[in-house]
């Protein structure tokens, strides 16, 4: 899963935001491609929503008790010890400047609906019930984006992983699924209505835009060309529906060798990740 959603990532971010034809140009799955945005940024890195996502899933493996403080700790370290582009520049700013969760939690104004804490979400997913997943996929969103926004797009996005990792059901019927357990009083209308569209920036659209590509994509690749094609936050969309996508027997495991072999291999790139991965399917 986690190799998964980081390929959905590094592809994705070069995308971010593009022009639809820039988009139109290089969307072909043939490779990674330099971020539209960075001249000379490296091809292949993944941002944020992957590193974010490791911290979540090094605390489960951990087996510790969750509190706002762990998670905290393990975002500040997962930042300091391999830098990554990808966050919020108020929040990327903050990350750089502070020593510890507790500095973070103190400076922190978690007020946001955007999708921090929806794209980090997935590994929560894992957990063996449906209330396991909501209240830790709500209790890391508070420290971030305690909003009824912020936290119901965690939710949904963990909850995703969930039905897929534990075949609830069918692919169909996902988003329908969701809205039998979330409130559709957050601003979106239901999980389960279709999404079309530049995709903005708060959670509730990464992860409609996500649901939907998983309602009518049976493949990865085609799964990762369609979220990318939507324009706008892509790298969040792809990461939250290929986090998903990679625990279903429905969906084909067909991303191209191109996009596994040149995904970024550092101390904590693609085989640090496949290894956390093994770690995480058998907690």
């Amino acid at each position: 899963m986690l190799v998964e959603l980081a390929i959905g990532d590094a592809y994705g971010g070069s995308f971010e935001h593009a022009y639809p034809s820039f988009v139109a140009e290089h969307n072909k799955l043939t490779g990674y491609v330099p971020h539209h945005g960075q001249p000379g940024a490296p091809a292949g890195r993944y941002t944020d929503d992957t590193q974010m996502t490791i911290a979540i899933a090094e605390v489960l493996v951990s087996g510790r008790r969750w509190t706002p403080l762990l998670l905290a700790e393990q975002f500040v370290r997962a930042y300091h010890r391999d830098p990554h582009d990808g966050y919020a520049p108020r929040f990327h700013q903050l990350l750089s400047e502070v020593r510890d969760g507790e500095e973070l939690l103190r400076r922190l104004q978690p007020q946001s609906d955007k999708s921090g804490a929806a794209m980090r979400a997935g590994p929560i997913g894992l957990l063996p019930t449906v209330d396991d997943v909501l209240y830790h996929a709500k209790l890391q969103a508070r420290i971030t984006h305690d909003t009824p926004a912020g936290i119901a797009a965690a939710q949904a996005a963990a909850l995703a992983v969930h039905y897929c990792h534990h075949r609830v059901g069918p692919l169909s019927e996902l988003a329908r699924w969701i809205d039998g357990i979330l409130p559709e009083d957050v601003g979106h209308g239901g999980w389960a209505l279709p999404w079309s569209g530049k995709v903005g920036p708060q959670g509730w659209m990464s992860v409609r835009a996500a649901l939907t590509t998983l309602a009518s994509c049976r493949s990865l690749s085609g799964m990762l060309h369609a979220t990318v094609a939507l324009t706008g936050d892509v790298d969040t969309v792809a990461t939250i529906a290929l986090a998903a996508a990679s625990r279903s027997p429905e969906v084909a495991q067909d991303l191209p060798p191109v996009l596994w072999r040149d995904l970024e291999n550092g101390e904590f790139g693609r085989d640090y990740l496949a290894a956390l991965d093994e770690r995480l399917l058998h907690i």
